[in-house]
């Protein structure tokens, strides 16, 4: 089953305007992100405009139809987050119900989890 990883491409970390302001921190982690990610069948990635975590900065929800979801967040826009978010989505995928055991977390991720929502019901 598909886990998506959807990025908040608006998000700025604090001291972001002291920086080059090319592109935001968000759009940064977002490339990372997508690199590695490319190639893979049960992971796909995608962008959106804000997901309210600002004080956070540099959030990204990972999901899955009828799993738990995560939203985590407050990450520096570098290659070792996005090889942890993805590597942790990767996990997400294979788990039937979307939870990953601690062990098997990166440490990448460890400390950055923000919220856990539940799957939402089906209309049967």
């Amino acid at each position: 089953m598909t886990t998506w990883i959807t990025t908040c491409d608006t998000c700025k970390r604090e001291g972001w305007e002291s920086g080059d302001m090319t592109s935001t921190d968000g759009e940064r982690l977002a490339i990372l992100i997508e690199a590695a990610a490319a190639g893979l069948s049960n992971v796909r990635t995608r962008r959106v405009s804000c997901l309210m975590g600002c004080k956070g900065a540099c959030n990204v929800t990972i999901q899955g139809a009828g799993k738990l979801n995560y939203t985590i967040g407050a990450f520096e826009p570098d290659s070792d987050a996005a090889s942890g978010i993805v590597a942790y989505a990767m996990a997400h995928a294979d788990s039937e119900t979307g939870q990953v055991p601690y062990r098997d977390w990166p440490q990448a991720i460890k400390g950055h989890f923000v919220t856990r929502h539940p799957p939402l019901p089906t209309d049967e």
